[in-house]
């Protein structure tokens, strides 16, 4: 889960930049801060450990970081709503936010209904929902030591994912987009096509889309593919408030009591 929010905060700022290069120094820019990316993604992790509502918990972590920015239009419309519903939608925040549900699934059976469980509360649609899939068995996978390489191929054979397709083929033509189904098979790759976890992160800034989610996405693999170096583990740390850390360190107390 520290690797999706890496990747937020190293991506965040190169979002709308349309950088394309990997040798962007230093690894976290001087701009570079936590997202609407961490915060969804720590609200999942905080209802998982604590076996809350989801709803419920993203909710009351997007409203304490409301002032933080960020939000899509239609999410922050959810999240500050009086009784707010699922409204359609085939972006890919539900992939961004789902790395704990790769980390503390037991089965793929379980992976797949938590998984439909916290993304169903905004983004029902089934690409949405798929892709959300997808990056939360990469995760199951990877942490089973499941290769790269087969992980990529019973991805494709479930949904359809071009993952053959490595980060330098993709750079060149790729355009920023917030659709599920254009943006998180590119981050997925970025991972599969890693050497390690730093190598994931910058795959994914250097295709110049929305870079903080797609970093997101490909970092939380990543970890479960590479582990993190205690030095970019550490400095993350540093830009996270203690409730977040708290949660952190509850969700990782939680997988390891269970392996």
């Amino acid at each position: 889960m520290l690797g999706t929010l890496i990747g937020d905060i190293v991506g965040s700022a190169y979002e709308f930049s349309h950088f394309k290069g990997k040798d962007f120094a230093p690894l976290f820019h001087p701009k570079a801060r936590f997202t609407d990316d961490t915060v969804c993604t720590v609200a999942v992790a905080d209802a998982l450990v604590r076996g809350a509502d989801p709803q419920a918990t993203l909710i009351d972590w997007c409203k304490r970081y409301a002032e933080n920015g960020g939000w899509g239009k239609q999410f922050a419309f959810w999240f500050l709503d009086d009784d707010p519903q699922p409204y359609g939608s085939w972006g890919n925040g539900a992939a961004m936010r789902i790395a704990p549900v790769g980390l503390l699934a037991s089965t793929e059976a379980e992976v797949l209904s938590w998984s439909d469980t916290v993304s169903a509360i905004t983004h029902n649609h089934p690409d949405a929902m798929h892709s959300a899939q997808a990056v939360a068995l990469a995760i199951f996978w990877a942490r089973r030591k499941t290769s790269a390489q087969d992980i990529g191929q019973q991805l494709t054979a479930r949904y359809g994912y071009p993952l053959h397709l490595t980060p330098d083929v993709i750079r060149p033509s790729y355009k920023r987009t917030e659709k599920a189904i254009d943006s998180v098979p590119q981050a997925i790759s970025c991972a599969l096509h890693s050497t390690s976890f730093e190598d994931a992160i910058r795959n994914a800034v250097s295709l110049g889309g929305d870079s903080d989610t797609i970093a997101a996405i490909a970092g939380g693999i990543a970890e479960a593919l590479h582990g993190i170096p205690n030095d970019i583990a550490a400095q993350a740390w540093d830009y996270l408030p203690k409730d977040m850390q708290a949660v952190i360190s509850a969700l990782y107390k939680e997988v390891e009591s269970s392996t």
